[in-house]
C-alpha cells in the first residue's frame, strides 16, 4: 500500500515547476530562503505566504498532500513557538504572568513569525523542490553547480551521489520504520505509554532492526552498483542534457521582483499603513 508522500519522494507531473531546469530550481530555492529571512513584518510575511501558495498551485501538487507532509514538523513548530514565547521580553505589562513565566505581546508575535518561517522554509525550499525534481535530475543539477570545485580536487560526483541516495532513502526508511513499529505493536509492545525513559527504552526494539535494515539496503545497493560497473564520475555520460527554457528565465525574474518587493515593503509599508510588528 502506498503511504502518504514524505520528504525526498518525487511527485511526477507536467507543471511549470516540473519542466524547469533543476539547476535553476536549486538556485531559486536558495533565493527563496534568503527572501524568507528578509521578512520582518506581517505584511511581508503575508506576501511570502501568497507567493508560496502561488508556487503550490502552479506545481500541480494537491494542497492536501502538502499539509500531510507538514505533520513531521509539528513537534518542531510547537517547541520553537514555546521557546520564543517564553524567552522574548517586552517593554509593557505582560499579557500573562505566573511565577517565572511572563508572556508579552512581543513574544506572541515572534512565536507566530518563527512558526510561519519554518512552515514556509519546509514547503517552498524542501517539499516543492524534492516533489517536482526526480532524484537523478537533482543529482545531475548538484554536480553541475559544484563543477568548479573539481579544480580543488573535491569529489563532486561522489558528493552529489551521496545526497541523491540520502534523499531517495528517506521515504524508504520512513516506511520501514512504520512496518517495524506495527510489528512490535502486534507483539504487545507499548511505544506510546509510560514516562520518557520508558518510551526511550521501548524504541530500542525499533531502532536496532531499523539500523540493520539500513545497512543491509546499503550493502545491496553497493553490490548492485558494482554489478553495473559503476566506477564513479570518471568517463560518465548523461542520457539527458539540460537546456534553459522560457520558464527558467521568467521564474528568476519573478523571484527577483519578490525580493525587491520584500525589501521595499520592510522599509515603507509600516509607515504607510501605520502598524506592523518587526521581527
Amino acid at each position: 500500500m502506498k503511504t502518504e508522500m514524505t520528504l525526498g519522494q518525487f511527485f511526477p507531473g507536467e507543471s511549470v515547476l516540473h519542466r524547469m531546469d533543476p539547476r535553476v530550481k536549486i538556485l531559486l530555492s536558495i533565493a527563496y530562503i534568503v527572501a524568507i529571512f528578509l521578512c520582518h513584518y506581517v505584511l511581508t510575511y503575508a506576501l511570502m505566504a501568497l507567493f508560496t501558495l502561488f508556487l503550490i498551485l502552479i506545481s500541480g501538487i494537491p494542497f492536501r498532500t502538502i499539509l500531510r507532509s507538514l505533520r513531521p514538523i509539528v513537534l518542531i513548530l510547537i517547541i520553537t513557538s514555546i521557546i520564543n514565547l517564553l524567552m522574548t521580553g517586552g517593554e509593557g505589562e505582560p499579557l500573562f504572568a505566573w511565577k517565572f513565566i511572563h508572556i508579552y505581546e512581543e513574544g506572541l508575535w515572534r512565536a507566530g513569525f518563527m512558526a510561519v518561517r519554518v512552515i514556509l522554509l519546509v514547503v517552498s525550499a524542501t517539499l516543492l523542490l524534492t516533489y517536482t525534481t526526480s532524484p537523478i535530475a537533482l543529482t545531475d543539477a548538484i554536480e553541475s553547480l559544484l563543477t568548479p570545485l573539481k579544480w580543488l580536487h573535491v569529489p563532486v560526483h561522489e558528493f552529489a551521489m551521496m545526497m541523491s541516495i540520502a534523499l531517495r532513502f528517506i521515504p524508504t526508511l520512513t516506511e520501514e520504520t512504520g512496518r517495524i513499529m506495527n510489528a512490535q505493536k502486534s507483539r504487545g509492545s507499548s511505544l506510546s505509554t509510560g514516562g520518557l525513559i520508558t518510551r526511550v527504552k521501548a524504541l530500542i526494539p525499533v531502532i536496532v532492526p531499523l539500523f540493520i535494515s539500513a545497512f543491509q539496503r546499503a550493502m545491496d545497493l553497493a553490490t548492485a552498483m558494482e554489478c553495473r560497473c559503476y566506477r564513479g564520475g570518471k568517463g560518465r555520460t548523461r542520457l539527458r542534457a539540460y537546456h534553459l527554457h522560457f520558464s527558467d528565465y521568467f521564474m528568476p525574474c519573478l523571484f527577483a521582483a519578490l525580493i525587491v518587493a520584500i525589501v521595499l515593503g520592510n522599509k515603507y509599508l509600516p509607515d504607510l499603513v501605520g502598524w506592523g510588528y518587526s521581527l
